[in-house]
């Protein structure tokens, strides 16, 4: 009701908490008509307010004391006398309580609170107060809407009602019982095989909070066709490893390729053989079947958000929200406003009167947008930082562990290397991702958007744009970068003029890819979507009753017996909205489909997450959380735009992870091309270009080598002239036919998915076919009844015509009666 969620918005500026009554856990035991009901045991409770109040003074009269009176007007329509719920005899609805002398500011508080009251009363709404004697702590007004005030605001809000009447046979705590319910059959990690009710989810939490879980629910089933064929896919790769060529070739000792050392003076020449491990892991997620996958992957994203728009407009015309209008609850720039003027009479400043119809010119915005880019950048700038100091913790231990005397240690540095840097990347990512949550609401609430919906948009694109560019920073680097601008043997790069930029695993960035993907990708599950969901809360919860326990004096005067529902309910954790839970979804869809070639399995652990994820989120809005407001939508709003760029975005990065990461371009290239028997026999020899041992510059030379003596040239991984060349050390043919057809299939892929994602939606109808037909009956239906009303008003018509001209007719014929009678009349006295 939009007096509700405008009280809302104001009393949580003036530091009033607004808690909803309907509490999640209900207490059993006691009679369900008093557990949510004003005194009188009939009418309901449909609100609760919260604030707090301090201690009293020591001496009761004192002239300095402030007093606040709040007088209840629960039988102000109705007539109703309250009486004491222990059975004493009727008394006034009326509690004073003292306190002590206050700042200004909070005198303002409390007048305002009180003028807060007497709108609310004007509005028609019911309230009875607290019969509390209490030294310090909450105060609870409950609130009441009517029966006549809930009508007025269906007409304004045009709200639909059903035009036939139905007998309900509900006991009167039914809809109490529907968490009970909820619990048993949704909110249990045991009822994990079952569809959710989301019916029930609408009807208790509203339709916003039950299109998110109708979405999650339809992202989790179509999870399960990609897990599917992702694992098809890992097993084509695990069984084909054995008769892999290049890997073959990587591993067979006598090919004796001699390789180029991975750092200056204290690393040493080595075997090629020697990386047998990487390469054969390598070939589990770079086999022609990841091609396949990635254009499935593809389709899939395209099939996944054809298949949302159908159930939404499915839900949408049983949940009778096709026709409702784009409304808006509140104006949130009413609410800053508000907010900023609070704070300050907080100051002691008195301001003049403002209207609040005044409009902000682009001038009084522009400060605002300056510090939103400025400070966007400057974010994004932090995330490079932060990659960026990963990459040179990265150089700088690669460099300290090659020169450990212990050989363990050395043949051990690229894998240490490799997990140590990804646990610092996701460390960092969970960090930066509560502090661009902070800023990205800071920077919205600076622009002061006109109405609520912009200001959820706005927070919505920043947060996204900032947790995006945080998450796959670290896998952007490592898909396109890393191993780039490495330079080569006699040219290296370097980092502060001692560090070598990094290279590649000898088997390619893939594998380097695979393992930053799943590990940043589980991380963020297991650790910020479960157990910080599960743990903060908690922590939160037991931190807030230590402090009111310290905070709050002994009480003068108990009140005897259980606490009241609204005292449980204040307990729970409120509710921060629903863009932290798209939020987490959205990242994991971008695990799923951006970077998918690299990691075959990632929809299947998207899906085992989701799993709990869904019972999870379920436990906590009915057991944890308080009541949300029930709020009206058509459709999950911007999060529908964020995921179809996505999907497209998706296309992009699969296309250049295939042509540019993986071996599967240089692959064909030299099947059809260079190889002398037309298979894979020689790849890796082609690969592997040489470099002449005399060529290395002063002090780059291995140092201690025990193959120093023997090597007159060294092998790298890159397509360059040999030294005997003309042009020793530049891009080879070679090197331009691969890029050649590198950039060749991406246009391919992109083309080929792009038309295939264009029939899918064309194949899938939007709307479902029963769905149409029955809105065809409808609109058959509405047109008869149109016609119906048309065809009786020109009955009406018709007869109102034939009712006139036969009263002209009369008239004409009595006139004519008239005139004969008189020329009759005329004559006979003539003939007299």
């Amino acid at each position: 009701m939009i007096h509700l969620i405008s009280v809302k918005t104001w009393v949580h500026c003036i530091l009033l908490s607004p808690v909803q009554v309907a509490n999640n856990l209900m207490d059993m035991d006691q009679d369900p008509r008093k557990r949510l009901c004003f005194a009188d045991g009939r009418r309901k409770v449909d609100y609760v307010l919260v604030y707090h109040y301090r201690k009293r003074s020591s001496v009761r009269g004192s002239p300095s004391q402030h007093r606040l009176s709040i007088i209840s007007n629960g039988s102000y329509p109705l007539g109703v006398e309250e009486k004491d719920p222990e059975g004493g005899k009727d008394e006034p609805a009326e509690v004073v309580v003292d306190v002590e002398p206050l700042d200004p500011a909070d005198g303002e508080k409390i007048m305002i609170r009180e003028e807060f009251e007497g709108n609310l009363k004007d509005a028609g709404l019911e309230i009875e107060c607290d019969k509390e004697n209490k030294a310090h702590g909450h105060a609870f007004i409950r609130l009441h809407a009517p029966w006549q005030v809930l009508s007025r605001e269906a007409e304004f809000l045009k709200i639909k009602v059903p035009t036939k009447k139905v007998r309900h046979s509900r006991a009167p705590s039914e809809s109490q019982d529907k968490p009970e319910l909820l619990h048993d059959e949704w909110a249990r990690y045991g009822a994990f095989y079952k569809y959710q009710p989301v019916d029930l989810i609408r009807k208790y939490f509203g339709e916003k909070i039950g299109l998110y879980f109708a979405w999650l629910g339809v992202y989790t089933q179509l999870l399960i066709p990609a897990s599917v064929v992702g694992i098809i896919v890992f097993f084509y790769g695990w069984a084909t490893v054995e008769t892999n060529i290049p890997s073959q070739e990587m591993c067979d000792e006598d090919q004796n390729f001699t390789m180029c050392p991975l750092c200056d003076r204290a690393c040493d020449y080595w075997h090629l053989s020697t990386a047998c491990g990487t390469a054969r892991a390598s070939h589990l997620f770079d086999n022609p079947a990841t091609v396949f996958f990635a254009i499935f992957m593809s389709v899939w994203a395209a099939m996944f958000l054809e298949h949302w728009k159908r159930r939404q407009i499915s839900l949408n015309y049983s949940w009778d929200l096709t026709g409702m209008e784009e409304e808006e609850v509140r104006s949130h720039m009413n609410t800053v406003t508000l907010c900023y003027s609070l704070i300050t009479i907080t100051l002691n400043v008195v301001l003049p009167s403002q209207s609040g119809h005044e409009k902000l010119t682009w001038r009084d915005r522009l400060p605002g947008y300056l510090i939103n880019i400025s400070s966007i950048l400057f974010m994004f700038g932090v995330t490079c930082s932060a990659v960026f100091s990963v990459i040179i913790y990265r150089i700088t231990i690669s460099a300290l562990m090659a020169m450990s005397p212990d050989p363990e240690v050395k043949s051990n540095v690229r894998v240490t290397v490799t997990a140590t840097a990804v646990i610092i990347n996701l460390v960092v990512i969970l960090i930066l991702d509560e502090i661009y949550g902070m800023v990205a609401a800071w920077l919205t609430e600076l622009e002061i958007p006109k109405t609520e919906t912009n200001f959820e948009e706005r927070l919505i694109l920043k947060a996204f744009l900032l947790k995006f560019m945080n998450a796959y920073a670290p896998i952007f680097y490592v898909a396109f970068f890393k191993g780039r601008f490495a330079g080569h043997p006699g040219d290296y790069v370097y980092v502060f003029n001692d560090y070598r930029m990094e290279e590649c695993a000898p088997g390619g960035c893939l594998i380097e890819l695979c393992i930053q993907l799943s590990i940043i990708m589980l991380g963020k599950q297991l650790i910020q979507n479960n157990i910080f969901e599960i743990g903060i809360p908690k922590l939160k919860k037991l931190c807030r009753t230590l402090k009111d326990k310290e905070r709050a004096p002994k009480e003068i005067v108990e009140q005897p017996g259980r606490r009241q529902q609204w005292h449980l309910d204040y307990d729970l954790e409120p509710f921060d909205g629903l863009t932290p839970e798209y939020m987490e979804m959205i990242i994991q869809f971008g695990f799923v489909s951006l970077f998918v070639a690299s990691f075959p399995l990632a929809p299947l652990f998207a899906l085992l997450n989701n799993v709990i994820e869904i019972r999870l989120d379920a436990k906590k809005f009915v057991t944890e959380l308080r009541r949300p407001d029930a709020i009206r939508a058509k459709d999950i709003g911007i999060w529908y735009n964020i995921l179809s760029g996505l999907g497209k975005f998706s296309v992009i990065i699969n296309a250049f992870v295939i042509s540019f990461t993986s071996d599967f371009i240089p692959r064909l290239v030299y099947q059809y091309m260079y190889s002398e028997t037309g298979t894979m026999h020689g790849f890796i020899n082609h690969t592997l270009s040489y470099f002449n041992v005399s060529n290395f510059k002063p002090g780059t030379v291995p140092s201690i080598s025990s193959l120093g003596k023997d090597v007159t040239f060294c092998r790298y991984k890159d397509y360059r002239e040999p030294p005997w060349s003309t042009e020793p050390y530049q891009f080879s043919k070679q090197y331009w036919s691969v890029l050649a057809a590198r950039l060749g299939f991406v246009i391919l892929f992109q083309n080929l998915v792009i038309t295939m994602s264009m029939l899918v939606a064309w194949v899938i109808p939007d709307v479902p076919k029963n769905i149409s037909e029955q809105l065809k009956k409808e609109k058959t239906l509405l047109v008869d009844v149109f016609l119906n009303e048309e065809k009786e008003k020109l009955q009406l018509i018709q007869s109102l015509f034939s009712r006139d001209l036969i009263q002209e007719q009369q008239k004409e014929q009595q006139v004519s009666d008239q005139t004969s009678l008189s020329s009759s009349l005329k004559d006979c006295r003539h003939a007299t």
